[in-house]
């Protein structure tokens, strides 16, 4: 049977090239995201890759319908391999314009939907199954003008370091992949490298594990 990579909040940039590099290697992958055509234009080249493509259009802060989503894919499945978490908010507010109630909804995305997520892939997940986050430099050197994002990639970070523990003991990690550069279109920040970063990470024995990996290209 072959591995399953979910990948949630799919879209055009880095989690299209996680889901193009884990089917690459063999996996079939579940898509969650907001855009049924940003998901059906990802659909093509997963399959020309040999993959087995599910698919649900879904608002990860929704959680009842994030944990069905999830749900559904797991039972399909009978499984789920890797779970790859992306989503973030970019609101372009310094922290004297941000107010609390925009906070919290971008925070809710960005940090409270993994926790949705891994507890409804948790049940489908056995030794050797893997979380895998998109982190960022905003983290350490978070932009003013977009306050909330830093505050996001702070927090999912910490909480991917708490999962790890928790999961530990069944076999089961996580990290969170930080990318210490812009994204771009060509050179060491690209999607597809980013992409690669991620199954690096993954892909290592326990052993070796962190629950932090730096990439800066």
């Amino acid at each position: 049977m072959r591995p399953v990579i979910v990948v949630v909040g799919a879209g055009p940039g880095v989690s299209g090239s996680v889901a193009g590099r884990f089917a690459a290697e063999g996996y079939d992958v579940g898509l969650l995201g907001q855009d049924q055509a940003v998901i059906d234009d990802l659909v093509p080249d997963l399959e020309a890759r040999g993959a087995a493509v599910g698919h649900t259009v879904c608002d990860v802060t929704d959680e009842q319908a994030a944990r069905e989503a999830v749900r559904r894919f797991g039972e399909h499945t009978g499984r789920i391999d890797v779970l790859h978490f992306n989503p973030s908010a970019y609101r372009e507010k310094d922290p004297l314009s941000l107010s609390v109630p925009e906070l919290l909804e971008d925070v809710a995305l960005g940090v409270g939907a993994l926790l949705t997520v891994v507890q409804a892939a948790r049940p489908h997940m056995s030794a050797g199954g893997r979380i895998s986050v998109t982190g960022s430099m905003a983290a350490d050197q978070p932009w003013e003008g977009a306050a909330s994002l830093g505050v996001q990639k702070a927090g999912v970070r910490n909480l991917v370091h708490s999962l790890d523990k928790t999961l530990a003991p069944d076999g089961i990690r996580a990290v969170s992949v930080t990318v210490r550069g812009t994204l771009a279109r060509e050179g060491a920040f690209t999607p597809d490298r980013v992409a690669d970063a991620v199954w690096a990470a993954v892909a290592r024995d326990d052993d070796a594990w962190t629950s932090e990996v730096p990439y800066a290209g």
